[in-house]
């Protein structure tokens, strides 16, 4: 007897018109409320903030079309650009040290040779679940030099310790702030990539004489390489969107944080207290899109390296 082959796609009958037609809706049904509310909240607001930015309100005519002069105006804005610099500054040094005391953190409570390894992640972490307007406050508040942790050190011990408050160091407690919230936040993210190396690659590198730190080089910093790329670009985009602490610190140091400090904090100034809305819509396309690229090019470079 010979084989009976199955029943060629040719072969078939047709659905009926209806069946196909229904069949066709069914995946937009379910993709349906997701794409409403994405369309609402997502690319609602991009569209308006572009159309604010191709306007401006002058005092005689009204809100007038004036095409890209709010993008040239702010390619020509001085306060921009300081903004701009002074945020990829505090991202250039910042992020590197917070992602490298998040991984320091992650491989040794990895390692097994920790005391008390549950307690150490948890406290580590612990800063994250405080509100980034209540961390501000409260570190603002230990910087004061006249009512806070320094003011009372220095009257305590006769010292003059230098004011974290004032404009030559207010960036660099800024990022204190910042690394002190999201440590706990990235070291989870290697922590939890560390976790799934398979246990074979150990043995195989403990049956070769491996040392701690040659696993370290050759087994997980490899094998963690997609979280690490994908925290650095996380925290390149948090820090472009710098805000909550600069707006915070500044009723503390008026002199120190002004209200071009960063870029999100410009923004908003233009905002709700220079009543520029179309300009401010236009600062807030540009950042978004320099923010993109940049996130873009990391991406691509972790990938390259990956393959």
């Amino acid at each position: 007897m010979t084989a009976l082959s199955p029943p060629s796609a040719a072969g078939r009958p047709a659905p009926p018109q209806g069946i196909k037609h229904r069949r066709s809706w069914i995946g937009w049904g379910f993709i349906g409320p997701f794409m409403a509310v994405f369309a609402l909240v997502f690319l609602a607001p991009i569209a308006y903030s572009l159309y604010l930015s191709l306007f401006r309100n002058q005092l005689v005519g009204g809100n007038a079309f004036v095409g890209l002069d709010n993008y040239r105006r702010a390619m020509e804005d001085p306060q921009f650009w300081s903004a701009l610099g002074r945020v990829t500054a505090f991202l250039a040094v910042q992020v590197p040290v917070m992602l490298g005391i998040a991984l320091l953190v992650a491989l040794a409570i990895d390692s097994g040779r920790l005391f008390g390894r549950d307690f150490f992640r948890i406290a580590i972490f612990l800063p994250y679940a405080v509100p980034a307007v209540v961390a501000a406050l409260m570190w603002g508040f230990m910087y004061g030099p006249r009512f806070g942790l320094i003011g009372d050190i220095n009257e305590t011990f006769g010292v003059d310790l230098p004011n974290p408050l004032s404009a030559d160091l207010v960036l660099a407690s800024i990022g204190n702030i910042v690394t002190w919230e999201f440590v706990g936040y990235n070291m989870l993210i290697f922590y939890s990539a560390l976790r799934v190396i398979p246990h074979s690659l150990y043995e195989a590198a403990e049956i070769d004489g491996a040392g701690q730190f040659r696993v370290i080089r050759s087994i997980k910093l490899p094998a963690i390489r997609g979280a690490l790329v994908i925290a650095t670009i996380f925290s390149i985009i948090g820090s472009f969107q710098l805000f909550n602490e600069p707006s915070i610190l500044q009723k503390l140091a008026p002199n120190a944080i002004t209200t071009y400090f960063t870029p999100n904090y410009y923004t908003y100034s233009l905002a709700f207290s220079g009543q520029q809305h179309n300009y401010a819509a236009t600062v807030a396309i540009i950042m978004g899109l320099f923010t993109m690229v940049i996130a873009y090019v990391v991406q691509l470079r972790g990938m390259r390296k990956e393959a």
